[in-house]
């Protein structure tokens, strides 16, 4: 579960027609993405302060990922 904090700080802006995205009203940053009819929320984990005591489960979107990028943490790679 997520709670949000200060979510009157949070600005959603529709980027296309299926998916959302939430900005930081305050600085800009790009903290969520929502894809409609999903029941989940994306979000960027450099948002949180550390320790976050969270883990990766895959990796998304890798055929876009720049080629100065080496993905070798054995995790499964989506989108190849």
């Amino acid at each position: 579960m997520l709670t949000i904090i200060g979510e009157d700080r949070v600005s959603w802006y529709r980027s296309s027609e299926k998916v959302r995205r939430g900005f930081c009203v305050n600085c800009g940053s790009s903290l969520f993405w929502d894809v409609e009819g999903r029941p989940r929320l994306a979000i960027a984990m450099g948002a949180f302060d550390q320790p976050t005591n969270t883990h990766l489960e895959k990796h998304i979107f890798v055929a876009d990922k720049g080629d100065y990028y080496e993905i070798a943490d054995g995790l499964p790679q989506e989108g190849l």
